[in-house]
């Protein structure tokens, strides 16, 4: 083997090392950024009820929202993955609450088509959660999922 070519290689190993780095770096600090956001938007909404003297089922929902957008974040920054049915819990609240906000304006065809975009949904989280239950991933397959952390 040549030496210039050892040389290359381990030149690239260190530029995707460093690279790599760069990307958690940037991760981590998004995430970060991402959980402030969150836990500020939702001190935010608290005060608001605070303020009001009065809870509606909207300001619930969208506190819950926060709270699984939160939740998310956490679980992401501790094992680095997520669960797919996250997004989808996030997306049948956030469904349920333009639901609740829009009721009475709401065309009775937008109203049932949100409406079968919430049942679409906890449709794909129960085929998820069989799919997990029936048939669960070797520890091996969801740690190489998982980006590699140094």
């Amino acid at each position: 083997m040549n030496t210039s070519t050892v040389t290359a290689d381990t030149a690239a190993e260190r530029l995707r090392r460093r690279f790599g780095h760069f990307l958690h770096a940037a991760e981590l600090a998004g995430l970060i950024v991402i959980g402030l956001a969150t836990a500020f938007a939702m001190a935010q909404e608290a005060w608001k009820v605070v303020l009001a003297g009065e809870v509606s089922l909207t300001d619930l929902l969208l506190m819950f929202l926060y709270l699984e957008v939160l939740a998310m974040d956490v679980r992401y920054l501790r094992l680095g993955r997520l669960p797919v049915r996250f997004p989808l819990f996030i997306a049948m609240t956030s469904l349920a609450r333009d639901l609740i906000l829009r009721g009475a304006t709401d065309s009775p065809e937008r109203m049932l088509m949100t409406t079968f975009g919430i049942v679409l949904l906890a449709v794909g989280v129960l085929i998820l959660s069989f799919g997990q239950h029936r048939f669960p991933a070797e520890v091996d397959d969801v740690e190489d999922d998982a980006p590699t952390r140094r």
